[in-house]
């Protein structure tokens, strides 16, 4: 066996292998971790990373007391990363501009309580304008919550995004990403230099620190947006 194999990357790759060349077709039951070890000269326990991991990527179907199982229908997962606005606007090839339209500290709507589950405790409401050379990129309306992130309060907002501010610091554990469709109404169309009623791409985010909520962001970018992303 190659010493490539003898890590848990280097097992998983060749099960990855085995099951993209047909030798463990889909459905098909695989050998157990201690014959793998024992093939792939590795422990247990660097085989059980291995399939693990393809386990939660859905490769394979892994049941108590039945074995594992090469996935019948294996479940395609994108993978998003939390964009930095600006090097989304400079990896296009375009000069980046900022502008705070306003900063705030308020009750949120009920939506956005009920979401973040912050009651009536004021947050930091932040709306920006993201620029791709002379242009609108995108219009991101967001929240914070200052019980959690309180260095949040001394923070302008004026010359760095939140976007960025946030990434850089404010850890977080987890979070949900949406995406929707929507017409800009008389004020996005304004802040965003489109006709009123045009078709907005928008992507909802809302992000935690354990089960304290961070921030919620709502960024709309502008008519005719593109996302790609990676399987």
């Amino acid at each position: 066996m190659t010493e490539a194999i003898r890590t848990w990357q280097g097992v998983m790759e060749e099960v990855r292998r085995r099951i993209h060349a047909r030798d463990w077709p889909p459905g098909a039951l695989i050998p157990n971790e201690a014959d793998l070890a024992a093939e792939f000269g590795v422990a247990r326990a660097t085989v059980n990373r291995a399939l693990r991991t393809l386990a939660e990527a859905g490769l394979l179907d892994r049941r108590r007391k039945a074995g594992t199982r090469v996935a019948l229908q294996p479940v395609a997962k994108a993978t998003l990363d939390i964009p930095v606005l600006r090097l989304e606007v400079e990896a296009r090839g375009k000069e980046y501009g900022y502008r705070c339209l306003a900063r705030t500290e308020a009750p949120p709507p009920d939506d956005i309580a009920t979401a973040m589950q912050t009651g009536d405790a004021p947050l930091l409401h932040i709306r920006a304008l993201h620029l791709a050379g002379d242009a609108p990129y995108a219009l991101e309306d967001r929240w914070i919550n200052p019980g959690v992130i309180a260095a949040a309060r001394d923070e302008p907002f004026t010359r760095i995004s939140a976007n960025e501010w946030l990434l850089a610091n404010a850890p977080y554990t987890h979070g949900e990403i949406g995406f929707s469709a929507t017409n800009a109404d008389g004020r996005e169309a304004a802040e965003l230099g489109c006709a009123t009623g045009s078709a907005l791409f928008v992507l909802d985010r809302l992000t935690w620190d354990h089960a304290r909520a961070i921030t919620r962001v709502a960024i709309f970018y502008a008519p005719g947006h593109r996302m790609r992303t990676g399987l």
